[in-house]
């Protein structure tokens, strides 16, 4: 598969800087549409299944099918994104997100609200590739890390108010107004990307279906393997089953595409020494989102007997840390060094869960301690976020475009390892602490990890704007 994305440099200008700024408010809004889509649902989730008569189990769907085919679809999202115009994609992704959440809003029961959240995450897969895309090409090579930087923000602020505007409505108009609440942000979008994002070229690019349907169907067993092991553990045949037979399919996926002209992604953008340490350190860094998210509130739960509200209240110090330094980190890239940037950004956020985890040790309770250890958790991500997403996109924009969709899905794996992680060490006994400083004690091995491999490998130029 190919289609460059190739952004000219050009010297800003105040024109220049007024249009970038009209591009990036349509593409971050929309960014913060579909990042709210998805977990304005967690809080009042047990409220929605009550509503529509269904087992609490399985409201899990409510979760999993967005996640799932948002997963599943964003390498296809990006060949699509290629294939037919990167703004007339961007402008279907903002139109299935309304459709998506008029549909789940009047949902009479949950098969349907389970069908209109499945489309909403097929939207998702279509934002993610597109609006980065999209925005370093408008940005151009100097400002690409304050651009990216711009999506990190918005993707933070839609976790951070997720949770919270998810609860707070859901108590004082019900759960449906949870969704008719994305539709405005996603109009805006639309009607924001119809008016101030440029046309993209359409790449007359050929869908190369086997290596398609092998990673899609591979990265869909991995996902369905990690999704299990919640409700069934971890010595369940279907996860076992499932994530065998996902890493048998990607080995064929790598056969299959390694023996053709124009593979849909090549196995080489895998190897690539940019790429692979920009991918690896997004999979570590949401695992350890994914895994403090959880851990954290089941920790103040069981240890202090924290409500669900109060929780909330420290936990959201992390992705707001995320939103808050997100400029800074676009900054640091650009004027610094992406991959020190990036190298310091893993080592703050190692360290700040190794802290996480003495302190869960010693039975810390609610204070000033753990709110800063949260904190800084989140801004050991938004130093390692903005600059691995700016190394995948130079990488991805030189090779495919469907690299950025195999880049987001490296995060999406990442966070169903995260959630996958929290199910198998905490279990169903959450009485000590052991289990919670086992989870921010591999969260910080992990970005440690991540860390480690930034030193592998060199890139493929010597240029200064390379991560």
């Amino acid at each position: 598969m190919s289609g460059a994305l190739r952004a000219p440099h050009r010297e800003p200008t105040a024109r220049g800087e007024a249009r970038l700024g009209l591009v990036a408010t349509a593409l971050v809004v929309g960014t913060f549409a579909s990042t709210i889509a998805n977990t304005l649902v967690n809080v009042p989730l047990a409220m929605i299944v009550h509503d529509l008569g269904a087992p609490l189990r399985s409201g899990a769907l409510v979760v999993i099918a967005f996640n799932m085919l948002c997963a599943v679809m964003l390498p296809l999202g990006g060949w699509l994104g290629d294939r037919f115009g990167r703004r007339r994609l961007f402008l279907v992704s903002m139109a299935g997100v309304t459709i998506g959440a008029a549909g789940a809003a009047l949902a009479p029961n949950l098969p349907v609200l389970v069908t209109f959240r499945g489309v909403q995450g097929v939207a998702g897969a279509l934002v993610l590739p597109s609006v980065l895309a999209l925005l370093t090409s408008a940005a151009g090579t100097a400002r690409r890390g304050r651009a990216v930087s711009w999506w990190a923000a918005s993707n933070g602020a839609g976790q951070a108010a997720g949770p919270t505007v998810g609860g707070l409505l859901a108590d004082t108009l019900g759960w449906r107004s949870v969704f008719v609440a994305i539709i405005p942000f996603a109009v805006f979008a639309f009607v924001g990307g119809l008016l101030w994002v440029p046309r993209s070229r359409a790449q007359p690019v050929r869908l190369e279906w086997r290596g398609a349907l092998t990673l899609t169907v591979g990265v869909g067993l991995l996902l369905t393997a990690a999704s299990a092991v919640p409700p069934l553990g971890p010595r369940s045949p279907v996860v076992w089953g499932s994530g065998a037979l996902g890493v048998l399919v990607l080995v064929v996926f790598v056969l299959v595409e390694r023996r053709q002209a124009t593979p849909f992604l090549p196995p080489s953008l895998l190897v690539e020494p940019r790429f692979a340490r920009s991918s690896v350190a997004a999979l570590c860094q949401m695992f350890c989102l994914t895994a403090t998210l959880l851990t954290v509130p089941l920790y103040l739960a069981s240890r202090s007997g924290a409500s669900a509200a109060i929780a909330g209240l420290v936990v959201v110090a992390l992705p707001l840390a995320m939103t808050l330094l997100a400029p800074l980190a676009g900054l640091t890239t650009e004027r610094w060094s992406p991959r020190w940037t990036l190298r310091w950004g893993l080592l703050a956020l190692g360290l700040a869960e190794l802290t996480l985890a003495a302190l869960l040790m010693s039975g810390q309770p609610i204070g000033v301690p753990l709110i800063a250890a949260v904190t800084a958790i989140g801004a050991g991500i938004a130093f390692t976020q903005t600059p691995a997403t700016a190394g995948a996109a130079r990488t991805a924009g030189q090779a495919v475009g469907a690299g950025l969709g195999l880049f987001n899905m490296m995060r999406f794996v990442g966070a169903a390892l995260g959630g996958a992680a929290v199910a198998v060490v905490l279990g169903d006994a959450a009485d000590g602490t052991a289990g919670y400083t086992t989870v921010a004690a591999i969260s910080g091995a992990a970005a440690l990890l991540a860390l480690t491999v930034t030193f592998l490998g060199r890139n493929p130029t010597e240029e200064r704007d390379t991560a």
